[in-house]
């Protein structure tokens, strides 16, 4: 009996071994066929995405996600490729196959939270945004998705909103963000104004203040709000806080703060202010404002003549604005046709150039913006226009 047993052991262990390599044999070259598919389709997708052929990139990478549907970077590229192509859809749906996988390690997970999430700002559904982005709090992009949260609370104009995730980034060490949270309660006191709510808006301009006691607007907006309210003593004091703080905004209230220094008997102190900021730095705005003051100077006489001093801004910046200037004062001519046509002339060339630029995105526009439109930038916009830059 003993021998028998014998006898088969060794005939089984050779067959066994030889079983064992074919097995094996065969599953190394189903593995090697299906490693070697998944990268082939994937090199030829970049080499595609390289030659902008994106069309027939994604086909490629399509390709080699079903070859390979356990690879993150296949879906990945798949879902960038579709968000560049404008695919959102797409894109999404990509991504979200990523995130309901079991096996997906956190760092992944994480990525393509945020991959999901840069979907949805590109299709304009900042609600479904913000909640993604929301979710990758703890992760190694909190702060990222903290500032893309602020971004998206500052397209949609929910201010209060902006003020709590601005004030969170500043509190965890992210940098400091005084000037943008006085913007943003800036913007809750005018819209409180707007709803006659005084004692809100007049609440929200007292936080902007204090949250950035350097800061222009809030004294701005509380001067206006004094000559809206007809208490141009009030209005003057706080233009001259503001120019004080911020000599360089003078050109922006320059006829503001002339109106209401005419308006509580302080002309000759404004325009002492004004003249000398004008030395300084000559510019269209304060030369209008300095007529208006030198009606209301009690000696006209002894004023140097509103022409020579738009002459001489002209020859200091000679746009077409100051030869505007020039051409309102008053002249030795009795054309008053040639006049009025040679105005005519320079207003329609100096219109186009009578702007603000964004320094940042270059986007223009007829008005000085505290908040640039195009790329919603804050403090972008310089006080001069474009001619005077």
């Amino acid at each position: 009996m003993f021998d028998f047993d014998l006898q088969w052991l060794l005939i089984g262990l050779p067959v066994a071994f030889a079983l064992g390599w074919v097995a094996s044999r065969f599953d190394f070259r189903q593995w090697k066929r299906a490693e070697s598919a998944a990268p082939k389709a994937y090199f030829k997708g970049l080499s595609l995405l390289l030659n902008e052929q994106h069309d027939k990139a994604i086909d490629a990478f399509i390709e080699a996600v079903q070859s390979d549907p356990d690879t993150t970077e296949l879906h990945f590229a798949l879902g960038n490729l579709f968000r560049r192509r404008g695919e959102f859809e797409r894109a999404v749906r990509v991504h979200q196959h990523l995130l309901q996988r079991a096996d997906l390690p956190a760092t992944e997970r994480a990525r393509a939270q945020h991959a999901l999430a840069q979907d949805f700002v590109k299709a304009g559904l900042l609600d479904r945004a913000d909640s993604a982005y929301q979710a990758l709090e703890g992760t190694a992009f909190d702060t990222e998705a903290r500032m893309a949260r602020l971004q998206l609370a500052e397209r949609a104009r929910d201010w209060r909103r902006a003020v709590e995730l601005a004030a969170r980034l500043e509190a965890s060490g992210t940098g400091s963000f005084a000037s943008r949270i006085s913007h943003h309660l800036c913007e809750v006191s005018l819209l409180a104004s707007d709803r006659g709510q005084v004692a809100e808006a007049e609440e929200a301009l007292r936080q902007a203040r204090a949250a950035a006691p350097q800061a222009a607007r809030p004294l701005l907006i509380a001067a206006r709000r004094s000559v809206q309210q007809g208490d141009h003593r009030a209005a003057y004091d706080r233009y001259g806080e503001l120019i004080a703080k911020s000599p360089e905004t003078l050109v922006l209230v320059a006829a503001e703060f002339a109106a209401s220094a005419i308006a509580c008997d302080q002309a000759e102190a404004a325009r002492a202010v004004i003249l000398r900021r004008h030395e300084l730095t000559p510019s269209v705005d304060l030369l209008r404002a300095l007529r208006l003051l030198d009606g209301a100077v009690r000696n006209p006489d002894d004023l140097p003549e509103a022409g020579a001093r738009a002459q001489a801004l002209l020859h200091l910046q000679p746009t077409l604005s100051a030869a505007l200037e020039v051409l309102d004062a008053p002249l030795d001519s009795d054309d008053e046709t040639t006049r009025r046509d040679v105005r005519e002339a320079v207003a329609r060339a100096a219109r186009p150039l009578r702007r603000y630029r964004c320094a940042a995105c270059g986007f223009e526009a007829q008005q000085h913006f505290w908040q640039c439109p195009g790329c919603l930038g804050w403090d972008t916009f310089p006080p001069q226009r474009i001619e005077e830059l």
